[in-house]
């Protein structure tokens, strides 16, 4: 069996001996940290050049500067990706830079959780705007860049979901409703764009070792609108709460890991794959 994995590896690295996004321009919101800063290092490792964009332009700059120091090349676009102008920012940006766009990956985003019934407006309407809004608005500017009749190009579209969007969550109602939405919009992407060769797939995370998981306590927060918001799990920290009961696998996973299922997405590997919901949780919610 040892053998055969081998073997199956020799092919795959023979197929791609450039990285599986060589000369591909991909761009990746949220990308400064967490789960995003993995899927920016990791696209470039794979010959890919990433626009990487974040709220924090410092720390964007500074995942780039590591992608250049490890011989890659990327761009570094700060802004908030719910802005009116966000969009036109990125894509213009992108295009003076590389020419071209090969993948979006949609991966900005926080939490806001309140009860239902405690819910402000607010904390409904800004989670809306982050996870569905931006996300569409992003796509929709991209049009003319990546709708190219008889394109040969490996293109696609990757949105990030959640358990919460598949199952719902307490205390979630406006991250759950956003992260369900954001499928639905990925799957009418599939039918609008598969005619131009755009692949379109949604991957839902479940627990991911980020800030957004990490103890409230922690204090790690940004602001939105002029507003702190604070991110992380009240007790998220306490050793004595076993976080990861409804995990099979018995922990939470790396950003590293959770960038995995994104590269495969946007990889060649998944040619025939569109319209998709992969679920990297480690088998929770099965």
């Amino acid at each position: 069996m040892a053998d055969r994995l081998a073997q199956v590896a020799g092919h795959l690295s023979g197929s791609y001996p450039r990285g599986l996004l060589a000369g591909e321009v991909a761009i990746i919101t949220g990308a400064a940290q967490g789960i995003g800063r993995s899927c920016a290092l990791l696209f470039a490792k794979e010959g890919a050049k990433v626009v990487v964009t974040d709220l924090e332009e410092k720390k964007a700059q500074a995942v780039v500067d590591e992608i250049k120091l490890a011989g890659g090349d990327g761009l570094a676009v700060g802004g908030d990706v719910s802005a009116d102008d966000f969009p036109e920012k990125v894509i213009s940006a992108t295009i003076k830079k590389f020419g071209k766009i090969n993948h979006i990956v949609n991966n900005a985003g926080f939490t806001y959780d309140r009860m239902l019934h405690t819910t402000p407006d607010d904390a409904w309407d800004i989670i809306m705007r982050v996870h569905v809004r931006a996300p569409f608005r992003l796509i929709r500017a991209a049009a003319p860049y990546m709708r190219i009749k008889g394109n040969t190009e490996n293109r696609s579209v990757i949105n990030v979901s959640s358990t919460s969007g598949l199952h719902g969550n307490v205390g979630q109602a406006n991250y759950a409703a956003a992260k369900s939405a954001v499928i639905g919009l990925t799957k009418t992407l599939c039918k609008e764009w598969g005619a131009f060769g755009v692949r379109a797939n949604t991957v839902a995370f479940g627990l991911v070792q980020t800030r957004l998981t990490a103890a409230k306590e922690e204090g790690a927060a940004i602001e939105i609108d002029g507003k702190k918001v604070a991110l992380g799990i009240p007790g998220g920290g306490n050793s004595s709460v076993n976080r990861f009961a409804l995990i099979p696998l018995g922990r939470g996973a790396t950003p590293d890991e959770a960038a995995g299922g994104v590269l495969f997405l946007a990889s060649p590997l998944a040619s025939f794959v569109s319209g998709h919901t992969l679920e990297v949780t480690g088998g929770a919610g099965i």
